[in-house]
């Protein structure tokens, strides 16, 4: 191949450097709680620290859940929305963890959620 069509070809390896802001990382954690747990974004709080290199995300949110003499009518109103709020939080770390790494390429090494809050609606959870 001559110099001009390899000069022409473009390299799979690029010099220089990309950068995720800490504000664009807490975005996308704070979208993919809100999704994993049936709430708005905005109500959402995410923290980033460092955990031995790698980061360890911190999230308080509320949860959606059905209303309660809902569940008095018919108990399998729970399994509608996907479980228990306990369940629901388990699952969501994995999930979080997930979709922001494979968004982001960041590393995380675990996601912690505290559970601050209900948001009642009467709809099931889409999946």
């Amino acid at each position: 191949m001559s110099q001009a069509a390899e000069a022409a070809t473009p390299s799979l390896l690029y010099s220089g450097h990309n950068r995720i802001s800490t504000q664009a990382l807490t975005s996308l954690a704070k979208a993919a709680a809100a999704e994993s747990l049936g709430v708005p974004a905005h109500d959402v709080r995410a923290e980033w620290s460092d955990d031995d290199g790698l980061l360890a995300l911190s999230l308080v949110t509320p949860i959606k859940i059905p209303g309660l003499t809902a569940v008095l009518r018919d108990p399998e109103r729970v399994a509608v929305f996907g479980g228990s709020i306990w369940e629901r939080a388990v699952s969501a770390k994995s999930d979080i963890l997930t979709k922001v790494t494979e968004l982001s390429g960041a590393r995380l090494s675990r996601v912690d959620i505290r559970i601050s809050g209900a948001h009642v609606t009467e709809r099931g959870r889409v999946r």
